[in-house]
């Protein structure tokens, strides 16, 4: 797919590295500001999809800027500008190694241990007689450890971050306020949107001056679970899945499909046609998150445009 951005290899006017994740590559520039580069690669179970989807990166890019734009009251964050779809620009951070995951009902990887019988997540408990979906008496920090590419996030506990010394104690405060704080806001913008705010992450980091910001993305709908609000209760009490939005309906195809990024398993073939519904899908959750009409970038020569675009926001 020439339409498609999976991969980069820029060299930007001070360019001194770059890091490479499983979706975004990061460029730092005078080590005092990082350009980061939302591809369209699409990563599942930690493993990367052998293609990539049309539009994703876009989506993910302006999803998350605008986010940032609505809680940069709450919470102070890293961007600066946005010079292109797919690229954000920000203070140069020194990331925390652990990514802070909030959840605001039983779904998704809770859900499974909940089912596998644990009543202990990252050290926090969930009540008994709880089923899969129903909302958490008050929303839980299970934190997980920020992966190297390839690797598998793991949960850690609160107790273990501080016995480890990943986070001070002082830090970790103000990391689980913010968390707190920005997950309050979306479940209200959500609730705007007809949606629910189910769980989601949040990665932060320390600016030089030692200020610490939200970095990243935010309330995009690979580092997020939203369900339709209307409809809710009623599949609760039958007993029915829930309507989502989220990348959750690519890691069902994977599992159907023979995949959970266990030793030994092939990434199953994805066709064309269902990448194109892939890219349709993700185009549907911007405008339902965001309330507007998604505008597709120009797609003939991405690379070409993202450098000029960048080139010309640093000169």
């Amino acid at each position: 797919m020439s339409n498609t951005i999976i991969d980069t290899n820029f060299n930007f006017p001070g360019q001194k590295s770059v890091y490479k994740g499983k979706v975004r590559e990061v460029y730092n520039i005078n080590d005092d500001q990082l350009v980061m580069i939302a591809t369209d690669r699409l990563s599942a179970f930690d493993v990367v999809m052998p293609k990539g989807i049309p539009y994703k990166g876009q989506i993910l890019n302006q999803i998350a800027t605008k986010m940032m734009k609505a809680t940069e009251d709450l919470v102070p964050n890293w961007l600066v500008a946005t010079p292109d779809p797919n690229v954000a620009v920000g203070h140069l951070c020194e990331p925390f190694k652990v990514e802070m995951v909030i959840r605001g009902y039983l779904s998704g990887h809770a859900a499974r241990e909940y089912k596998a019988g644990k009543r202990l997540l990252c050290g926090v408990s969930m009540p008994e007689g709880m089923q899969e979906n129903d909302k958490f008496p008050e929303p839980i920090i299970t934190p997980a450890t920020k992966a190297e590419m390839g690797d598998h996030d793991e949960d850690i506990s609160r107790e273990d971050i501080l016995k480890r010394g990943i986070v001070s104690e002082a830090d970790y405060l103000v990391l689980e306020d913010y968390t707190r704080k920005l997950f309050q806001r979306g479940t209200e913008i959500a609730a705007s949107r007809g949606l629910i705010l189910v769980d989601t992450k949040y990665e932060f980091g320390k600016t030089k001056e030692g200020e610490i910001v939200l970095i990243d993305e935010i309330h995009t709908p690979d580092s997020s679970r939203y369900f339709y609000a209307d409809g809710y209760q009623e599949r609760q009490d039958r007993g029915e899945a829930q309507k989502q939005l989220s990348k959750e309906f690519v890691r069902q195809w994977l599992i159907s499909n023979g995949f959970q990024g266990l030793e030994g398993q092939q990434v199953p073939e994805m066709s064309d046609d269902y990448i194109e519904t892939v890219s349709e899908r993700y185009i549907e959750l911007y405008e339902n998150i965001t309330g507007e009409s998604f505008k597709r970038a120009d797609l003939s020569d991405i690379h070409k445009r993202i450098e000029e675009n960048v080139l010309n926001y640093l000169s």
